[in-house]
């Protein structure tokens, strides 16, 4: 055992360490692309024993890696191969210290399980409405350091709208106590915004506080046939006019994903009788009532039909039903896993541009890959689409992971030409480190390293990440 690791022991007892074998189960990637090697893995149980080690690591010039869940998929929590950094778990520092039912806030230590924390919202009659398919294992601090998305952006924001303050352990081992559950402070810069997004790599989120809404009396949903994306996007300004901040979802997926669904999740049902080429699953939710929420749900649908803006629509009528169609998204991404390894693209662009943006991509793609399956995918209603590209059928899975630099080129050069963004949700991480100073200009850049420097003068904190 190193010197360090022996004094980071005696800060966080034998239960707040692991080390050897023990620790690499831990310096892995969710998707399993990056293999790292950790000389221990640190478990604090409190933010005093988080500003301790960190003193120690910069002492000592020792790399720290932040990590809530593992579940990211940018390779953001993982080491690399040197065998020199340390991994920082949040795993036990999991309470809620409180709720304000007055003030809709909630206190909250950063390794607490996002599910957990929609669990106590709901027990005290509000919403925290941050929600994502790994949510029952990604933490909140990894959620406030990836500016995680998910499904109800459209009416709620990213995380960085959901944080009025937060606690963080600065590489200099300090602690920043900005835990104020306050909507309006002009007083200088807005410290909170660095470390939301910066994925640990500007400090160690410890605690947060969160944005409460009501919790709605109602929550109802729907999955629509339609012919093309420009149909969709035709949908979205028809339901927005009609429904307004009602409208929760508004979730776009092709038949290629709901065929890959079927396939690998035995028991789930296609909405419809026959297939169609795109499906919508669009939520409402309602502080009135279950009835208001459907009748105004079904007449949005009755219009949309009768303008022939739909083919068809399939409305859940019980809470299985409900949970049904949002597996139906939800299980896209596993599915994808199970059918074998694939490129992922969390990208972004104008909403107004997004269907010509998948028309020219796929068009780009196909001349120069014939026979690749474009995984289309996303939350149309805040212009962010996961377009995942599977090989061909019999292609070896190396010899399509060795087109990747490739296809990544033309993916996210079409996301440039329309004016987007090459990581909507996901980060950067070390997957695409390299790839945004291709899109990012010298000015923009600069301002970043400025900020880490000023920081992080040392750069241990998550070091090959996002710059």
């Amino acid at each position: 055992m190193s010197a360090v690791v022996e004094r980071i022991a005696a800060v966080v007892g034998p239960s707040g360490l692991l080390a050897g074998a023990e620790a690499q189960a831990s310096a892995v990637d969710w998707r399993r692309r990056y293999f790292g090697k950790a000389l221990a893995v640190v478990r604090p149980s409190n933010t005093d024993q988080v500003a301790q080690v960190v003193r120690l690591c910069a002492e000592s010039a020792t790399p720290i890696v932040p990590q809530g869940g593992n579940t990211g998929l940018c390779g953001a929590a993982t080491p690399d191969a040197s065998g020199r950094a340390i991994i920082i778990s949040l795993a036990r520092m999991n309470r809620i210290r409180g709720v304000d039912t007055v003030n809709n806030t909630m206190t909250v230590q950063a390794g607490c399980l996002l599910a957990a924390v929609q669990q106590a919202a709901r027990e005290a009659g509000r919403l925290f409405p941050l929600s994502l398919a790994a949510e029952g294992t990604a933490q909140i601090g990894g959620n406030i350091s990836t500016n995680a998305g998910g499904t109800a952006v459209l009416r709620y924001g990213n995380t960085r709208e959901l944080v009025l303050g937060l606690e963080v352990v600065l590489p200099g081992g300090q602690i920043w106590d900005g835990l104020r559950g306050l909507r309006k402070d002009n007083t200088g810069y807005d410290l909170k915004q660095l470390f939301i997004g910066a994925e640990g790599t500007l400090g160690i989120v410890t605690a947060a506080v969160l944005k409460l809404f009501p919790l709605p009396k109602a929550r109802v949903n729907a999955v629509v046939a339609l012919r093309t994306p420009e149909a969709a996007l035709a949908l979205l300004t028809y339901v927005q006019e009609r429904l307004g901040p009602r409208l929760t979802a508004f979730e776009l997926f092709s038949d290629t994903c709901l065929a890959l669904v079927l396939e690998h999740f035995p028991g789930s049902v296609a909405p419809f009788a026959s297939r169609h080429p795109q499906y919508v699953l669009m939520e409402l939710s309602d502080l009135e009532s279950e009835q208001a929420a459907l009748e105004a749900l079904e007449a949005a649908l009755a219009g949309a039909l009768g303008t022939q803006l739909i083919d068809d629509a399939a409305l859940a009528r019980s809470v299985a039903q409900f949970e049904a169609m949002w597996a139906l998204r939800d299980n896209i991404s596993e599915a994808q896993a199970r059918e074998g390894p694939n490129i992922k693209h969390d990208v972004s662009v104008p909403i107004s541009r997004m269907a010509e943006y998948i028309a020219a991509t796929d068009e780009n793609l196909l001349h120069a890959f014939p026979g690749v399956r474009m995984v289309t995918f996303g939350h149309v209603g805040d212009g962010n689409l996961h377009y995942n590209v599977s090989p061909p059928p019999g292609v070896e899975p190396a010899d399509f992971l060795a087109r990747q630099e490739a296809i990544n080129r033309i993916v996210h050069d079409s996301v440039a030409g329309y004016g987007g963004s090459i990581s909507a949700e996901h980060g950067l991480g070390q997957y695409k480190r390299d790839e945004i100073v291709r899109y990012k200009s010298a000015v923009e850049l600069e301002l970043m390293r400025s900020i880490k420097r000023a920081l992080d003068p040392a750069g241990i904190m998550n070091p090959g990440k996002v710059l």
